[in-house]
């Protein structure tokens, strides 16, 4: 049992990062592709969340939030896989949004003559 890994950094790192970053990167940029605020990016990141849990959970032998007796330590991991996720789906959200702004207000960055 690692800080931010539970049982292995090989199962961190495909379960967090590469499958629920892949989907994390998606809320990101459907976010900023329908205007939509932040607080939305954060709920669907929290349901996000449980289901990487659960992958965790049924596959790798990790913790969930049941039962009551591992709660603390699913609890734990649930808010580092959150963190992480966040910031994959603002990364998604603000390079999406800045191309958005550079093709809708293009003309703002040129100098005039």
């Amino acid at each position: 049992m690692g800080i931010l890994w539970e049982v292995s950094f090989v199962e961190f790192l495909f379960v967090t990062i590469v499958l629920g970053g892949g989907g994390a990167w998606m809320i990101g940029r459907s976010t900023a592709l329908t205007w939509s605020g932040w607080g939305l990016l954060a709920f669907y990141l929290l349901l996000l969340t449980i289901a990487v849990r659960f992958i965790h959970f049924s596959l790798f032998n990790g913790s969930f939030l049941l039962p009551l007796s591992t709660f603390d330590t699913g609890l734990y991991y649930a808010v580092i896989d959150y963190i992480v996720l966040f910031a994959i789906a603002a990364a998604g959200r603000v390079f999406v949004r800045n191309r958005q702004m550079a093709r809708q207000y293009g003309f703002l960055g040129k100098a005039s003559a």
